[in-house]
Order: C-alpha cells, then sequence, then structure tokens
C-alpha cells in the first residue's frame, strides 16, 4: 500500500518520511520543486503541485493514504494572498484528489496557530475555536480556514484527522527553519540581545510519530494537540550556549521596545532580501498562550514528547555535522 506525502521536502516532512519508511512503509514524495533532505531516501517520486487539481489527482492515484503538509510559512502581515492561495485552496484540491483516487485516509497537517490561543490564563485544548478575526495573522487564518474544509470533508464521509504541532524543532531542518536559523545564530553567539517571551517547542520527530498514530488509530474527523514543553527564548539560548560552551546573551529586548522596532526591521529585511529575524506576527507568537495540552494526544495516541533540552541538543549536533553552524565545535556536550 502506497503512502503518499506533499510538503515531503519541509522540516516536518522529511523528518515524517524517514518515520514512514522505518514503519515499513512504501513511500511516494510529491515533490514540486525541491527533493532537499530526501535524495538518499529509497522513495518513489512524483511530480504534483497543490494548486493544479490534475497534477495531483495524477500523484494521489493508487495511494492508501495522503499526508497532506505542504504549507505556505510566513510571519509577514503582507502574505495574505499567498498563504490562501496555498494553504486554503491547495488544501481543498488536496481533498478533492482524495476523494477521485478513493484514498482511504488523509491526514492534515494544520497547526496550533490556527487554534484560538486565548484567554490566556486557560490551557489551549482540541475544542479551542478556530480563528476567524482578520485581524489574525495571514498565515493563522488560512490554516484555520484549511482546517475547515478538512473538518467539512470529514462530515462528509472523508476520512480524515487533523493534527496541531506547536512550535516545531529538530534535525533534518535542511533549508532551514525560520527558528532553526535562529538556533544557529545562538550556537555561534551572533545574537547578542534576545526577545522577550517563548513558545510551546516540539520535535519534529515526536510530531511524525503522533502523525502515524493518528493515522492508525484516530476516529474520522478527529484533531490531535501535538506540543512539547513551553520554554522562554531566555531559556533556549541558555540550553543552546550550554552545548556550545558560550555564555549566553544577558540583554532581553522589552516587547514594547521589540513592537516599535518591528516594521523596521520588515521593511529592512524587504530591501535586503534576507529573512528577518523578528516581525510584529512572530512577536504575538511569543506572547501567546503557554499552556498547550496534549492530554487527548497522550491518553488516545499514547503520545508522549520527549524533553525539549534533548531536541535541542540533538539539533543542534545535527547542524553542527552538516555544517550549519561556524566557529569552533563542542566544548561541553549535554
Amino acid at each position: 500500500m502506497i503512502t503518499a506525502v506533499t510538503g515531503a521536502s519541509g522540516h516536518l516532512g522529511v523528518n515524517l518520511v524517514r518515520a514512514l519508511i522505518a514503519h515499513g512503509r512504501d513511500v511516494r514524495i510529491i515533490t514540486h520543486n525541491s527533493t532537499l533532505g530526501l535524495e538518499d531516501l529509497k522513495v518513489e517520486r512524483r511530480s504534483g503541485d497543490i494548486n493544479d487539481p490534475d497534477s495531483l489527482a495524477g500523484a494521489f492515484e493508487g495511494a492508501d493514504v495522503v499526508y497532506h503538509l505542504a504549507a505556505y510559512i510566513s510571519l509577514l502581515m503582507s502574505d495574505r494572498e499567498r498563504c490562501t492561495a496555498v494553504n486554503v485552496e491547495g488544501t481543498r484540491n488536496v481533498i478533492e484528489a482524495c476523494r477521485r483516487n478513493n484514498v482511504r485516509r488523509l491526514v492534515h497537517f494544520s497547526t496550533v496557530h490556527a487554534l484560538c490561543n486565548e484567554p490566556l490564563d486557560t490551557p489551549v485544548d482540541e475544542n479551542r475555536p478556530l480563528v476567524e478575526s482578520r485581524r489574525s495573522a495571514p498565515y493563522d487564518l488560512s490554516k484555520a480556514a484549511g482546517e475547515r474544509l478538512v473538518r467539512q470533508a470529514a462530515g462528509e464521509g472523508v476520512n480524515a484527522v487533523i493534527i496541531n504541532p506547536t512550535g516545531v524543532i529538530g534535525p533534518y531542518d535542511y533549508k532551514p527553519s525560520h527558528f532553526g536559523q535562529a538556533l544557529i545564530m545562538m550556537a555561534e553567539g551572533s545574537i547578542p540581545v534576545l526577545l522577550e517571551g517563548g513558545f510551546d517547542w516540539v520535535d519534529a520527530r515526536d510530531v511524525a510519530e503522533g502523525a502515524i498514530k493518528a493515522e492508525q488509530a484516530a476516529p474520522p474527523g478527529a484533531n490531535y494537540l501535538l506540543c512539547g514543553a513551553w520554554l522562554s527564548l531566555k531559556e533556549v539560548a541558555a540550553i543552546v550556549a550550554r552545548i556550545m560552551g558560550r555564555k549566553p546573551p544577558s540583554l532581553v529586548c522589552p516587547f514594547t521596545v521589540a513592537r516599535a522596532s518591528a516594521p523596521i526591521v520588515t521593511a529592512v529585511s524587504r530591501w535586503t532580501g534576507v529573512r528577518p529575524i523578528f516581525t510584529s506576527v512572530s512577536l504575538k507568537a511569543l506572547a501567546s498562550n503557554r499552556n498547550i495540552s496534549h492530554a487527548r494526544a497522550t491518553r488516545e495516541l499514547g503520545y508522549e514528547p520527549r524533553p525539549v533540552s534533548q531536541t535541542l541538543a540533538d539539533t543542534i549536533r545535527w547542524f553542527e555535522d552538516n555544517g550549519f553552524i561556524k566557529g569552533r565545535g563542542h566544548q561541553q556536550r549535554q
């Protein structure tokens, strides 16, 4: 039986494909413009574009299970059109291609950002409503809209399950991801000042295993928060510094100062073509709900995420081994 994966070359996708192979699956990766991190893996390759319904229908032909990870991730308020095209219309096309090919099971990767994080004084769980305020970030809105489509399809008979990961970190971060780049800068000692706040961080490998368990055991229409633990950026930087044998940054920029400078940082990044270190969207995420529950996933799937400190050690080691971190090597291992 064939397991097809969209977005296979992304950080989560590369980890998921490896996990599926380890489970003995025959994996088909649906590639659009990259196979980075997948070149040496024993997988079937099919060309496909989630914004081209006909190419998707052909790519899913004969597939028993489809994992839909392809998405456009943005930390900018100006990316509404592209987020909608990929994360909403692309998901609509994936659902229809699954219907056309009688795919037995669809596993849709959403995000914790699709769920309302307020009120902040109560834990976020799977019962939180989906984001709908137009003041929300385009990425958050688009992922919520895509998840609505999957929920609707599940109500109409599509055998779908939804995964909502938090802030994903871990090895095999080839591109690297937004926070992966921040970890590299922390390891190199090139971030002199940290931002306030933090996020719930989860290992990409744990998300992959949780998704496979959901595919195997979850009832149709179920959704699962796959989270890890909340750590401030200061705590993350301290762990990374200890791994590298460095002193962590001692300065922390208050949110008020960061918010005032975010538009300037974004404008400069557009001019230089360099991805911004922070934006107004990422600052809002760093001030979001600190308490996110994976109780349902633990109870129904046996999901147990590893400690974030272990994930950070493995991630920094992977970045070093693959030449992403410049400068002196480890002086101290966790």
